[in-house]
């Protein structure tokens, strides 16, 4: 699946394409199919995200998983503060990024 990805351009935080508008959870990341284009050029000239980038990724039981770590560490948050991680009380989060 290709998934689309960004940054906010009022808080910087990362975002995920749901099929409708951005969201700040990965699992939340619709597969855009062919109109990954399409959707990343018509987001960018209206200035809701900054840079935005289409990724592989493929939904598991545990949700959405991006297929480069680069975009599992932007999708979890900081590896070496687990404690500010977006699954804070999951035990086994940092083992979502390797």
């Amino acid at each position: 699946m290709k998934i689309l990805t960004g940054n906010d351009l009022k808080t910087g935080a990362v975002v995920w394409w749901d099929g409708e508008g951005w969201s700040l959870s990965v699992n939340d990341a619709a597969d855009t199919g062919e109109h990954g284009e399409e959707i990343m050029a018509r987001e960018e000239a209206l200035r809701r995200v900054n840079v935005p980038y289409l990724i592989e990724a493929e939904r598991t039981e545990d949700g959405v998983r991006p297929a480069h770590i680069k975009d599992r560490i932007r999708a979890l948050g900081p590896t070496v503060r687990p404690d500010l991680t977006l699954k804070p009380q999951d035990p086994a989060a940092i083992d979502w990024v390797i």
